[in-house]
């Protein structure tokens, strides 16, 4: 999906409140999916990104994650960990597949449908300029940091 224009999207954050890609105004952006609140690594990834949240917002660069549930499982993994980025609700998963991240996936040998973790990185102008598919949590958020930062 690099070099095509991001599909904007409108979802709810953890108060309700909902957010549209489009009205983001950052130098960059960084969407990832995730697959669920609250399992070890999507908690891991998501304190990572919030552990760097100051580095971010230096860099104009914000940080949107998306996954399944809803905006009070959402609050409640946000509470029990101190999440400070935003991170959307996408219930019903058409924003995952729009964006062509939801699909089989298998754990121990069981086949189910999910969120692949993946981390899209967008330029002002919304186009995608760098994939991570089959994202692994520890230090990603480093690693999209520096990425980002080369650029400049």
């Amino acid at each position: 999906m690099e070099n095509q224009k991001a599909s904007d999207f409108t979802l709810k954050d953890k108060t309700g409140k909902m957010h549209k890609l489009s009205d983001i105004k950052s130098k960059y952006t960084i969407v990832y999916f995730y697959p669920k609140d609250d399992t070890s690594g999507c908690t891991i990834e998501a304190v990572q990104f919030t552990g760097l949240l100051n580095n971010f917002k230096k860099n104009d660069i914000e940080i949107i994650g998306v996954s399944g549930g809803n905006d009070e499982s959402k609050k409640k993994f946000c509470d029990k960990h101190n999440i400070k980025i935003t991170l959307l609700s996408d219930s019903d998963f058409t924003i995952a597949k729009k964006y062509k991240v939801y699909g089989e996936k298998s754990f121990l040998g069981k086949k189910f449908l999910g969120i692949k973790r993946t981390t899209f990185v967008l330029d002002k102008n919304r186009n995608i300029i760098k994939t991570y598919n089959n994202v692994s949590p520890n230090g990603h958020a480093k690693e999209v940091l520096e990425f980002i930062k080369s650029l400049s």
